[in-house]
């Protein structure tokens, strides 16, 4: 499926990092346009990182709580994207009960980078970006018009 879905799915191991992350990105640049939601094969815990980064760009995630797919009140989605291999394997059992697409966008996992709080936070910004950079050449993102 080309072009910009009705419904996505963003999908992780946990989902407390990239997929909130994915998730709130594609609200921001295509509001009212697409209904977007998050998941994880496990649940997770919420990520100061993640608010941090997310907030440099002029997104508050702070109110995000993580879930797993079992959560899920809708599950009519037009794609699945999952960004890591352990969530990509429960979108594809899905796929034999459900319709929709299954894409895996392997994604670096920025709990696992040590070092200092600025390397960590320059781990997560690597994600963010990221993130933002293939929802916008997947949903075909036009800037808005000004003027």
């Amino acid at each position: 499926m080309n072009g910009s879905p009705s419904a996505v799915l963003f999908a992780c191991g946990m989902n407390a990092v990239r997929s909130p992350m994915a998730a709130a990105i594609t609200r921001h640049l295509f509001p009212n346009a697409i209904y977007v939601a998050s998941a994880g094969v496990r649940e997770g815990e919420p990520d100061g990182f993640v608010t941090a980064v997310m907030e440099e760009i002029g997104i508050d995630v702070s109110r995000h709580q993580p879930h797993t797919f079992e959560d899920l009140a809708d599950t009519s989605f037009d794609v699945v994207i999952s960004l890591a291999p352990e969530a990509h394997h429960r979108a594809l059992e899905l796929t034999r009960t459900m319709a929709f697409d299954a894409e895996y966008w392997p994604t670096e996992d920025p709990t696992v980078v040590g070092g200092t709080r600025e390397q960590r936070l320059d781990a997560y910004r690597r994600v963010r970006d990221t993130l933002l950079q293939r929802i916008k050449e997947r949903f075909g993102w036009k800037p808005p018009l000004t003027g």
